[in-house]
């Protein structure tokens, strides 16, 4: 992560937007492991960050849902998110704010299925986007990011082919890979007008898909396939984005050429 960071701070960014799953992992984790994780990464970010910094909550930044892995009660008082909000500085794992006449948009795709997760906003959190984008004038250009994408190509191609026996059925996408409600979240963008870009990470694949006037890019992982390498052909990497104030923005992914230790 150091050597990302000093990567990118070469550009001189305004700002860095990380894309979820900070620390690895303490969803089913012990207390004592969480803590040392949380150490690790608040002393790389002080350390090695000069930049503000937007965050997102991943499924892997969610304290002790995995009960029986983590040991822990539910009573803990960092437990669930309220592990994402110490670790962020935040007091909600979604939020708005407004950069360089941008309106950036934070949502938190995790929500809770048995000891695991699936993707979708909560009715609470969808009440509040609903709201939020309908306070923002359609001539304002607004940037959703989300952990796991809200549509995406690489969803349907992450940890490769289908089996061929179950070709000629329906083809689905696992719920916890891709926001299980991204068509109603694509028809609420789609009819404000506003939004332009959607920015995801979770999937450790590249894709870009455009509809409706709305892009959506699944922008790799710092951590290519888990600090082993590449993950199916992406390498280690980070997206660069300008965002011009017509509402447009261009993009590039960027190998920072950090090489995985055998």
């Amino acid at each position: 992560m150091s050597a990302c960071l000093a990567h990118a701070q070469e550009r001189k960014p305004d700002l860095i937007i990380t894309g979820g799953d900070a620390v690895m992992d303490v969803f089913g984790q012990q207390q004592p492991r969480a803590e040392l994780l949380r150490g690790i990464w608040t002393n790389r970010l002080r350390q090695d960050c000069s930049v503000p910094t937007l965050h997102t909550c991943g499924n892997h930044d969610i304290f002790g849902w995995d009960k029986a892995s983590s040991k822990t009660t539910g009573q803990e008082a960092n437990w669930g998110k309220q592990y994402a909000c110490d670790l962020f500085g935040v007091p909600k794992t979604y939020y708005a704010t407004d950069r360089g006449g941008w309106r950036f948009i934070v949502l938190d795709s995790t929500q809770p299925s048995g000891d695991g997760y699936v993707a979708h906003c909560d009715a609470e959190q969808l009440d509040w986007l609903t709201a939020t984008l309908a306070a923002t004038p359609r001539s304002q250009p607004i940037v959703v990011v989300s952990h796991i994408p809200i549509l995406s190509l690489c969803a349907l191609t992450y940890w490769g082919p289908r089996k061929p026996e179950t070709i000629g059925t329906e083809t689905t996408i696992p719920a916890g890979e891709m926001h299980t409600d991204g068509v109603m979240l694509h028809d609420l963008f789609r009819k404000h007008g506003g939004v332009k870009l959607c920015l995801s990470g979770h999937v450790h694949l590249l894709d870009r898909c455009s509809l409706d006037g709305i892009t959506y890019i699944c922008d790799g992982a710092v951590s290519g396939g888990w600090w082993k390498g590449d993950c199916q052909g992406v390498p280690a990497g980070y997206g660069v984005i300008d965002l011009f104030q017509n509402g447009t923005f261009t993009h590039e992914y960027v190998n920072y050429t950090w090489k995985a230790q055998a």
